[in-house]
């Protein structure tokens, strides 16, 4: 049987928050079969829960943010991008500010925290979203997609008017029964421009940015003194991003997802579609292993 998991200890981490600027502490629990990933905001009185849930996302400029009755948890895709990962269906995640820390910018952190308090299957059976037709969502020249496959495969292309990235790999496939998600995924960071540092602080955003948690660029090439981490690092790090924006699904997908230029927005567009049409989609579980397709079967290896 496919199980279900969480984690075998708490654990937790302190860090700053990319947009907002403020110091953020994390505490990841372990949470009971069915339970799903749930933010907690602790410095709340009482606490407010914000399950992980499509319908959920509001602001999705340069991020994705969790809303309910008027409470936010802003930039949740690296850490949820991890948790898809690595199979962790059920956790409590407390926050005590309106952001998670941003940490280095990619998912690498997260998949350490995860991998020191360790990952605990339970004795109950992954439940997936199994995608049953196409559906895609297009807006102006980008798209994005999920169409039938039984495992978890991402492509994603981008495209940005710029010598220092036109120069890596701008294509990216990912299938997550071949490759290693914390070898070839996790630790892509996420980039941005100097000549639009100004006008995304002058809206709120990017106010904790560095060269320590992000990949930065002048008009010509990238500024942080240690390069890329991979040599599409790029197109990687959207592609990290849409695995956390579509683990907020509530489960792991069975689908194939290709892209061209999405973002947070459109990745969650594409989830509201696909679960606008319930003949595109159904519930599967594996209860014996010979019933399991080997692309599901090597999905989540507990050692990554």
């Amino acid at each position: 049987m496919l199980k279900q998991r969480t984690l075998k200890t708490i654990v937790r981490a302190t860090g700053v928050g990319l947009h907002s600027g403020v110091k953020v502490t994390i505490a990841l629990r372990p949470a009971a079969p069915g339970t799903g990933i749930v933010f907690r905001r602790v410095d709340l009185d009482p606490p407010v829960d914000l399950k992980a849930d499509p319908y959920s996302v509001g602001d999705t400029r340069l991020a994705s943010c969790l809303e309910r009755d008027g409470v936010k948890i802003a930039t949740v895709e690296h850490l949820m991008s991890a948790l898809a990962g690595l199979g962790i269906d059920n956790l409590f995640i407390d926050v005590d500010a309106a952001e998670l820390p941003i940490m280095d910018g990619s998912a690498a952190p997260f998949v350490f925290l995860l991998h020191s308090a360790g990952i605990l299957e339970q004795n109950a059976a992954k439940k997936f979203l199994r995608v049953k037709k196409l559906v895609e969502v297009k807006e102006d020249d980008k798209w994005a997609r999920l169409e039938p496959y039984e495992g978890f495969r991402l492509s994603f292309s981008i495209a940005f008017n710029h010598p220092a990235v036109s120069q890596t790999g701008t294509r990216v496939t990912i299938d997550f029964a071949e490759h290693s998600y914390a070898r070839e995924v996790a630790r892509a960071r996420t980039f941005g421009f100097m000549q639009d540092v100004e006008m995304m602080r002058d809206n709120g955003l990017a106010l904790g940015g560095s060269l320590e948690n992000a990949i930065v660029m002048d008009e010509y090439r990238v500024l942080n003194s240690d390069g890329l981490r991979y040599v599409d690092e790029f197109a990687k790090h959207k592609l990290l991003d849409a695995v956390g924006d579509l683990y907020l699904v509530g489960h792991p997908l069975l689908a194939a997802f290709t892209a061209h230029k999405s973002g947070h927005a459109l990745n969650n567009a594409l989830l509201r579609a696909l679960l606008a049409d319930q003949s595109a989609w159904e519930f599967a579980s594996f209860e014996r292993a010979e019933e399991t397709p080997e692309t599901v079967a090597q999905l989540y290896p507990l050692a990554a």
